[in-house]
């Protein structure tokens, strides 16, 4: 037994040895940064401040307005914000040369902003003009701007250089940015009180998707950066995929038409698709 013995602590200090070893070969291979997302440190650290200042600040704030304002006060003040938005969304149609959609989002705008009580009543909605979602982002897009890679702004959140840039664009066609230009210091508080209004706004209304997101994903980075990367494709592609214009596969999908039946339309707004995540405007 005693001979034994040296030899048993030779044979469990290499095993030893090669399990640290092979746990840090492992290690690296999972810290080793991801191709598709080479800013995901700069990322997750956004990610980290953008949650803390969101738990410490904004979602205190949306729920306390959620607790203090009328559900027919809460829909004013989204329409409200929504019909300030549908300028940018005209002028961005115009820009994607979708004439006979900007012609229905300037009416949405005219008609809201009249008989709506300057937005406060979606009037437009209830003659059925649609609302579309449009920026700057999607107009470059639009004309063959990449996205580049996936970025998290702080206190913006998810984007991407070319949606980086569409922000400076949206900021442009917004009124509410000249009139804190040209106001004076009473015109300037009430507009910053206005854009602290409408995040928080938004921010009640993504209370039940922040549910889903924590409830549902494995990582939440993941499923948050994968879930902005496709919601933007469908937007700036009007909800058509790529294969949608390869030849072959519409042949093919013609031909399975003929053989079944009459083919099932396929709408711009993405109807039969699967669902993505978006933010309200």
């Amino acid at each position: 037994m005693s001979m034994q013995s040296p030899r048993l602590n030779k044979t469990l200090i290499h095993c030893l040895v090669l399990s640290i070893t092979l746990l840090g070969c492992s290690t690296t291979q999972t810290k080793a940064p991801d191709s598709g997302d080479p800013w995901s440190a700069w990322n997750h650290d956004s990610q980290l401040f953008n949650d803390n200042l969101d738990k410490a600040i904004i979602k205190p704030l949306a729920q306390g307005y959620q607790w203090i304002t009328p559900e027919f006060v809460n829909t004013g003040v989204t329409n409200f914000f929504s019909n300030i938005n549908d300028v940018g969304v005209t002028i961005n149609d115009l820009l994607q040369f979708k004439v006979s959609q900007g012609g229905m989002d300037g009416s949405r705008f005219l008609i809201n902003t009249t008989a709506g009580v300057a937005g406060f009543v979606d009037v437009a909605d209830m003659l059925d003009l649609p609302k579309h979602k449009e920026d700057f982002g999607q107009t470059l897009g639009y004309w063959g701007v990449p996205s580049g890679n996936y970025l998290v702004l702080p206190i913006f959140g998810p984007s991407s250089p070319r949606d980086t840039v569409g922000l400076i664009g949206d900021t442009l066609f917004n009124p509410i940015t000249y009139v804190s230009i040209f106001g004076g210091p009473v015109v300037n508080a009430a507009t910053a009180g206005s854009r602290v209004l409408d995040i928080t706004d938004k921010r009640a209304e993504l209370m039940t998707t922040e549910k889903i997101v924590d409830e549902g994903s494995v990582d939440r980075y993941d499923f948050i950066r994968d879930s902005y990367k496709q919601n933007r494709e469908y937007l700036i592609h009007d909800g058509k995929s790529s294969d949608e214009n390869d030849p072959d596969l519409n042949d093919e999908s013609s031909s399975a038409d003929k053989k079944v039946g009459s083919p099932t339309p396929v709408t711009k707004n993405g109807s039969g698709k699967s669902l993505k995540l978006s933010e309200p405007k």
